[in-house]
């Protein structure tokens, strides 16, 4: 395995499209990780890397990533046409933002449910509610999976399309009408910036203690 600048050249062992414009891609595990943490890629060592939230659980062989193509991107574009076994680069894992045993809610919309597929199938879904919010249904990625594990934990947040067992409207809507919110679990937030802003913000109205909310932003 070559490294340089940081980064480590690895192969990829899939990419698949799993809703419109979204990605799933995958490379063999060269290190370990905690549930919650992110990576550098890139396709040149000479171009900077972006940083992507592990997909997958600490235990298994493969390391995936799930990402949307912006199609004024450099990265993404490229990335969504890479096929089994093309090189790209990548970071060692790091970060801070996990969780395990603590009750939790952890709150999602798009691709930033990554880090939260991340916890879920490392075993940490026990004492946890996750709210995923998205402007279509086929945005619900895993969903099958975390339906069937989590049952009324898990709640789906949709603005645009309505479906059996769907909130109709925005996390934050979900948030706001669904009672009083418990103080004594931690929030964990991840998604664009003006989602996790507005949901800090609603919290933070609502009496949970600041120290109790931490966010992931996706640009």
């Amino acid at each position: 395995m070559e490294k340089m600048t940081g980064l480590s050249a690895v192969q990829l062992t899939s990419n698949r499209e799993i809703s419109p414009g979204v990605h799933l891609i995958a490379y063999q595990r060269n290190a370990g990780f905690q549930p919650g943490q992110v990576v550098r890629i890139t396709l040149d060592p000479a171009v900077p890397p972006r940083i992507y939230s592990i997909c997958s659980g600490p235990h298994e062989a493969e390391i995936r990533i799930l990402f949307n193509v912006k199609e004024d991107g450099w990265l993404t574009p490229r990335l969504a046409r890479c096929r089994t076994n093309d090189t790209i680069w990548v970071s060692s894992p790091y970060g801070s933002f996990f969780c395990a045993g603590e009750p939790a809610w952890w709150i999602a919309t798009g691709t930033g449910i990554a880090p939260f597929y991340s916890m879920f199938r490392a075993g940490w879904a026990g004492n946890k509610r996750l709210i995923h919010g998205a402007r279509y249904l086929n945005q619900f990625y895993f969903a099958e999976e975390l339906k069937q594990e989590m049952g009324s934990r898990y709640i789906r947040c949709c603005s645009r399309e309505q479906g059996d067992d769907v909130f109709p409207g925005r996390v934050s809507d979900y948030l706001q009408q669904g009672g009083p919110l418990p103080r004594e679990v931690k929030y964990y937030l991840c998604g664009k910036a003006l989602m996790v802003v507005e949901v800090r913000d609603l919290l933070i109205a609502e009496g949970i203690p600041y120290e109790n909310i931490l966010a992931e932003i996706y640009f």
